[in-house]
Order: structure tokens, then C-alpha cells, then sequence
């Protein structure tokens, strides 16, 4: 006989969850970032794949069992889950000149299973800006995402890239993909640094289409001061929107204590949770 299905509204995870990526938080694949986390008040931890470079894979210690296995242990026994796994090396690297991407992410999905994270970020900034016109550059990078979005439905995960893109391109993008594996991984940033209405582009995205939020803005000040970032705005249109989810914080650094990880990163989880937290679930 089968076990009944228990709907999430039923189950006592609350509606949004609040991370921290631990290459911003100076951890990365580092023990000390799951009880860095905690001192933080964060939920979770974003865990990196490693610097990528001129390497030919991600410099991941993870591939190593042990490893992986003291790390999801120490993770567990804190309490702090780990909702995504991040190649930050992406960043800087272009994956449409990667033919070996499909090792990477075998890399990453491996990961994931160690984790038990359901999200990889895969950021699109080390692709240029050829890629946003139409040609042989978006071709290949098409092509790409979609063997990558059936790979990762195959694994049981989802894949959310960050375009940079608004709204209207970035779902014209997936239209291209044509794989349910891959979604967006939204970013504040992108809008503010554009003169672009946050709470609009959420609203055109909609819930299905978005994975995960890295909820910063770029590093100049904390949330709580940041004029551009309207959070109890944000989450009424995610209310509304009936999203939920993870919200990680990634940036937001006061420039003045830039490597103050203690000052950063409370401040910024405590004003999530007071606004996204204050009536859970």
C-alpha cells in the first residue's frame, strides 16, 4: 500500500529558505563554512565546484569520497542544508569554448548527489555578449543547455543559469533550450545594474520558470540600506506569485568592511528572515 502524498503546504519546510554562498563568504570547500553559516543565522550554504581556470575540470575536492562524506556529515550534524552547488568558475569561463562540458557537469551532478542539493548554478558571464544576438555562438550555447537540461533531468535535478538577460530574453532563451531541466537562477543585480523593475521581471518570469534567487544586490552597501532593493515589495510579488524557494545571499557587502564576513552577511540574513521569515511558513 502506498504512503500518502504529503501536500508542502502541510509539511513544516517554510516557503522561503535563506543561504549563503561560501565563496563569498571566504569558506569555499572549506569545513568551517557550514558553521560560519550558522553564525550567520543562515539555513543553508551554496557550495562552489572550485576554481576552474585553465584547468580541464574544477578543482573540486568533493571528487575525493572522504571528503565528501566528512563535509555532508558536518553539514548535517549543524543542521545546514546545502540547496544548490555552484560553478562560479563560469564566471570567468566560457562555456560555449568547453567541448568537455559535459564532464563538468558530470562533475557538479556528482557533487549534488554528496549534498543532496537539487540546484546547480551555472552562471553565463564568462560567455561574452556574442551569445545575445543570434548566430553561431548562441547556436552552440543552445545546444549546450539543452544536452545540459536533459543530463540534469535525467539525474533528477535542475540547472538554473544566469543570463543577465530581462525577463522577455531570458524566457525567449528558454524557449530555445527546450529542456525542462533547465530554469533561471534570478539575481537581483542583473535588474538593479540595468534600471530594471525587479518585482515586473519576476512577475513576467513566473514562478515556473525561476529555481532559486540570489537575493544582493552588487557590493555597496548592506540590504537594509539599499534603496534599489525593495524587499517587502519582492516578497509580496512572490507571495502573489506563489513562489518558493531558496534565497541566497551572495553580495551586498558594505565596501567599507568588504571582508567583515560576520557584519556582511548577519546583517543581510537577519533582514531576509525579518521579511521573508516574519510570517512562515
Amino acid at each position: 500500500m502506498s504512503m500518502p502524498v504529503i501536500p508542502v503546504e502541510a509539511q513544516n519546510t517554510p516557503r522561503y529558505q535563506v543561504a549563503v554562498c561560501d565563496w563569498m563568504i571566504l569558506k569555499r570547500q572549506k569545513l568551517g563554512e557550514f558553521s560560519k553559516a550558522r553564525e550567520v543565522g543562515a539555513d543553508g550554504v551554496e557550495v562552489d565546484m572550485g576554481p576552474l581556470g585553465k584547468r580541464v575540470l574544477f578543482e573540486n575536492r568533493f571528487r575525493n569520497a572522504e571528503d565528501a562524506r566528512v563535509f555532508s556529515h558536518t553539514a548535517d550534524s549543524l543542521g545546514v542544508q546545502v540547496p544548490s552547488i555552484a560553478m562560479s568558475g563560469f564566471f570567468a569561463q566560457n562555456l560555449i569554448k568547453r567541448q568537455n562540458y559535459r564532464d563538468l557537469l558530470r562533475d557538479c551532478f556528482q557533487t549534488m548527489k554528496a549534498f543532496h542539493a537539487q540546484v546547480a548554478f551555472l552562471p553565463l558571464g564568462g560567455s561574452g555578449n556574442g551569445w545575445k544576438q543570434k548566430g553561431a555562438e548562441r547556436d552552440t550555447l543552445v545546444a549546450y543547455l539543452h544536452d545540459i537540461g536533459e543530463m540534469a533531468k535525467a539525474e533528477g535535478v535542475t540547472v538554473g543559469i544566469r543570463t543577465q538577460l530581462d525577463a522577455k530574453a531570458s524566457i525567449q532563451l528558454l524557449k530555445e533550450i527546450k529542456s525542462d531541466g533547465i530554469k533561471i537562477y534570478y539575481n537581483f543585480q542583473d535588474a538593479a545594474d540595468n534600471n530594471r523593475d525587479i518585482c515586473k521581471e519576476l512577475k513576467k518570469l513566473g514562478k515556473d520558470r525561476i529555481i532559486q534567487i540570489h537575493a544582493t544586490n552588487t557590493d555597496s552597501v548592506n540590504l537594509p540600506d539599499d534603496p534599489e532593493i525593495d524587499l517587502p515589495k519582492i516578497k509580496k510579488t512572490l507571495d502573489q506569485m506563489k513562489w518558493s524557494g531558496w534565497l541566497v545571499v551572495e553580495r551586498s557587502r558594505d565596501v567599507k568592511r568588504v571582508r567583515d564576513v560576520n557584519y556582511n552577511f548577519s546583517r543581510n540574513v537577519e533582514y531576509l528572515k525579518n521579511i521573508f521569515l516574519k510570517d512562515k511558513p
